[in-house]
């Protein structure tokens, strides 16, 4: 068998000048060389609710003429490798949530998770007669390296586009994602994870992250109305944070940058938001908050009570100027304290009945399936889910968490 370095050096020199098509390909070539029958690539969709492979379909071949002697039942496998795989109920899921591999019961099958940095991005399918330790560690390397070539693609390439999609997005949708980093970052000491929705109709809601110089910088932005307009709004007002937050400027000069751009080039368009930034090696938070729902802070499987909750200055947009710029509000983390940031979108989501889904009904959502051990991508994943299944969104609803874990 050749040698694995010599194998994944030969699919990076291959790829540089390949389109996603080529990518399914390359990489059940590599798994041949690496001792492997068999490797594909499936994808999560924008609301992670199912995996689709990046290969194009194949034809389907006519469904056998009985049905097969059913066995004990375990996470279900695709009628076709082609087909799309729901993440709830699936072995592939599994290992999408869990971001382990997870093997078949007879061994000969085996679910790689597919992840960039901390944030997942689909699993590989992998066959085999048989999998031994040293296998299953070449199948490690090769999912990490077919998601980077996936990863390289993402922002130009309809294919991955199309394979993390399953309808048509609308053009203020469009203009959101296009402006909005990726759902998770983080290092061995902080993770932030958010969830935008409804994914394809988002209107007026944005969420932004980044790391730099120790420091993680946060904000979730509110723009008024469900519209194009909205989501310009909130694309400007992301604009306005970075720019000024790359400058060297304040939480309190990010937020009046927003409010002069916002009253200058939308002037009937006002946005709440929370700018925030952790110091990662101190726990320090500092925050501000323009007119946007308190973030709850969550230690040790309870809210703090009040913690955060401080009067919460005017939305921006109404072009008050530097002399009304918003109060920094300061607080230290201890080690696995979350904070949640949330549109009110969230809490305003009505099941059948009408009641509300509310502040209470949020956070005893996230503390249960921490307590259960999700990490917070997966946490807010089934936070979303349910949402879906027992309540009806009348806006935009996202929600970011953010979790120190310094080790």
């Amino acid at each position: 068998m050749p040698n694995e370095d010599a194998v994944l050096s030969a699919l990076l020199a291959s790829s540089n000048r390949v389109t996603a098509a080529d990518i399914p390909a390359l990489i059940d070539e590599a798994g041949r060389k690496l001792g492997l029958s068999g490797a594909q690539v499936y994808l999560a969709d924008l609301q992670q609710a199912r995996l689709t492979p990046l290969a194009h379909p194949a034809p389907r071949r006519p469904p056998p003429t009985s049905p097969p002697i059913s066995g004990p039942s375990e996470p279900s496998e695709p009628s076709e490798p082609s087909e799309p795989i729901q993440i709830e109920g699936s072995m592939a899921g599994l290992a999408y949530r869990t971001q382990r591999t997870q093997r078949s019961r007879d061994d000969c099958t085996a679910w790689v998770p597919m992840i960039d940095g901390v944030e997942r991005v689909g699993v590989l399918r992998v066959t085999a007669p048989c999998f031994e330790d040293a296998l299953l560690e070449s199948c490690a390397a090769l999912s990490g390296l077919a998601t980077l070539l996936v990863m390289a693609k993402s922002s130009h390439d309809e294919l991955v586009v199309d394979r993390t999609r399953s309808r048509t997005m609308t053009t203020q949708a469009e203009l959101l994602w296009a402006f909005v980093p990726p759902r998770t970052i983080g290092t061995d000491d902080v993770t932030s994870t958010a969830i935008l929705e409804p994914a394809y109709e988002a209107g007026g809601d944005a969420f932004d992250h980044s790391l730099g110089d120790g420091v993680l910088h946060l904000a979730l932005l509110d723009a008024m109305g469900h519209d194009l307009a909205s989501g310009g709004a909130s694309a400007v007002a992301l604009g306005a944070s970075r720019a000024t937050r790359r400058a060297g400027g304040t939480l309190a000069d990010i937020a009046t940058t927003i409010d002069t751009t916002l009253s200058e080039w939308i002037p009937d368009r006002l946005l709440t938001a929370v700018i925030a930034r952790l110091d990662i090696a101190t726990g320090q938070f500092t925050w501000i908050n323009c007119g946007h729902p308190p973030p709850p802070l969550i230690r040790e499987g309870h809210v703090v009570p009040q913690a955060m909750e401080f009067p919460a200055y005017l939305p921006l947009g109404l072009g008050l100027g530097q002399a009304a710029a918003p109060d920094e509000h300061h607080i230290r983390l201890q080690p696995g304290d979350r904070v949640l940031l949330y549109s009110d979108g969230v809490t305003e989501a009505r099941t059948s009945d009408g009641s509300l889904f509310g502040e209470q009904r949020l956070a005893d959502s996230v503390i249960r399936s921490m307590a259960s051990g999700n990490a917070p991508p997966e946490t807010l994943r089934r936070l979303v889910r349910n949402l879906h299944e027992h309540h009806r969104l009348h806006d935009d609803a996202t929600i970011m968490l953010v979790r120190w874990h310094p080790h």
